[in-house]
């Protein structure tokens, strides 16, 4: 047993919302903190969240909350029961930083901003004693240490030369990995723990994409004209992981080789799913969601006279642009000339799905350490070892639900390490 004149010293790895959520939490259980990143700086993902407005967590009722994160729901229901949606406000508020709730129920920082909530959070860690060691990759382990490249003794190089490195061991009593999955790796999440965890006798489901865009076999001709054009008021009809049919209604965005945006990201769970079932998937667009399908049928069939079909759809229904050139893409010449087929189409539009985005493109991975990997949050197969974040397999929809499962997932495993040691 550890003298309790002497604080255990416990090594997080990985400075994103998991990992800096852990240092807190270790630093106010009295551990000694560090926190190791390969990265020049901590949060950058975090940083990149907070570019459009920094969505924090959700509004919406905690029951409806706790069911959007998939298989992962069930498992992740205790850690956002002890820090959950008004936790997460409570804890931004007491960085000094107020919070409002928008429209869609998305809860942000007054100013939008992620960049002063950073800072603030940071001053509070170091003011707590939590040391920070940045640009050390973790290599895995050498004997029962930890293995770390690390800045060399003259870390800027000299005269423009490239900064040498070394080898560091660093032993401790615990270990919290918040690796992040394998999306951005330029900003730091680039899936290496995998086979390092493997060799450990973790079980891994494999890293996928998550809220991210898919391929569709666009013509030269529909992607030269459409590209970066949004999909504004439409409506996707399609397959969810129950296997049940559903419709929601956003906007998204047609690129060179395919669809990206919000609706999208918020079905792509389960259109990734279904790819990997069956090799595509297809889904149906109503191009028109708040009028009826037997309105659309009596203005296709009202007569047009001279005028060119395309330019009936735009006088009678405002048909036009990226909308008219997706019905002249998706059907062929004697469909669009069939009215009755055309209205049916307006309103059911299939578009065919051939593969994910990669992963690194995607805003969040799903897959990591298995749940029956776990106990609680430590490895069954290296015990003082403990994940936290988005490398465990679960995922989570855009709408500040990614950050505050992050947040909780770091909480809980910095308890876990507590009570670990507190066992030692």
């Amino acid at each position: 047993m550890q003298s309790s004149l002497t604080p255990f010293r416990v090594a997080v790895i990985g400075g994103g919302p998991a990992g800096l959520m852990s240092a807190q939490t270790l630093a106010q259980g009295g551990a000694r903190v560090d926190v190791y990143d390969a990265m020049p700086s901590v949060g950058r993902k975090f940083l990149l969240a907070g570019r459009g407005g920094m969505n924090i967590t959700h509004a919406e009722p905690y029951a409806d909350f706790v069911t959007r994160y998939g298989k992962g729901s069930a498992p992740l229901r205790a850690m956002l029961d002890a820090f959950g949606p008004q936790d997460v406000r409570d804890w931004v508020h007491g960085l000094g930083v107020d919070t409002f709730v928008g429209t869609s129920g998305r809860v942000f920082p007054t100013d939008m901003k992620a960049a002063p909530l950073l800072r603030a959070w940071l001053h509070r860690l170091r003011e707590s004693g939590v040391q920070f060691h940045m640009r050390h990759r973790w290599l895995g382990w050498r004997d029962d240490a930890l293995l770390f490249q690390a800045p060399g003794d003259d870390a800027d190089g000299g005269d423009g030369a490239r900064a040498p490195v070394r080898e560091l061991s660093v032993q401790a009593d615990a270990v919290i990995l918040a690796l992040g999955g394998a999306s951005w790796a330029r900003l730091g999440s680039d899936g290496a723990w995998v086979p390092l965890l493997e060799a450990r006798g973790a079980g891994v489901a494999p890293l996928a994409p998550a809220n991210c865009g898919f391929d569709v076999a666009w013509s030269e001709h529909f992607s030269s004209r459409h590209a970066g054009e949004p999909l504004t008021t439409v409506a996707i009809i399609s397959t969810g992981a129950d296997g049940k049919a559903f419709r929601k209604q956003g906007q998204f965005v047609v690129t060179q080789g395919g669809i990206e945006g919000s609706l999208i990201y918020a079905l792509s769970a389960a259109l990734r799913d279904q790819i990997a079932a069956n090799g595509s998937t297809t889904i149906y667009l109503d191009l028109l969601p708040d009028l009826t399908a037997q309105r659309v049928a009596d203005q296709v069939a009202r007569p047009r006279g001279a005028r060119s079909m395309a330019s009936h759809l735009q006088s009678r229904l405002g048909i036009k642009g990226v909308k008219a050139g997706l019905l002249r893409e998706c059907l062929s010449k004697e469909q669009y000339a069939d009215e009755d087929q055309l209205a049916q189409a307006i309103k059911h539009l299939p578009l065919r799905l051939l593969r994910p985005r990669p992963i690194d493109e995607a805003i969040s991975s799903a897959g990591g350490v298995r749940w029956d990997a776990l106990e609680g949050t430590m490895l069954k197969s290296a015990p003082g070892v403990f994940v936290a974040g988005e490398m465990v397999d679960w995922e989570a929809p855009t709408g500040g639900y990614l950050l505050t499962a992050c947040l909780a997932g770091g909480q809980a495993a910095g308890r876990d390490v507590l009570a670990w040691l507190a066992r030692s």
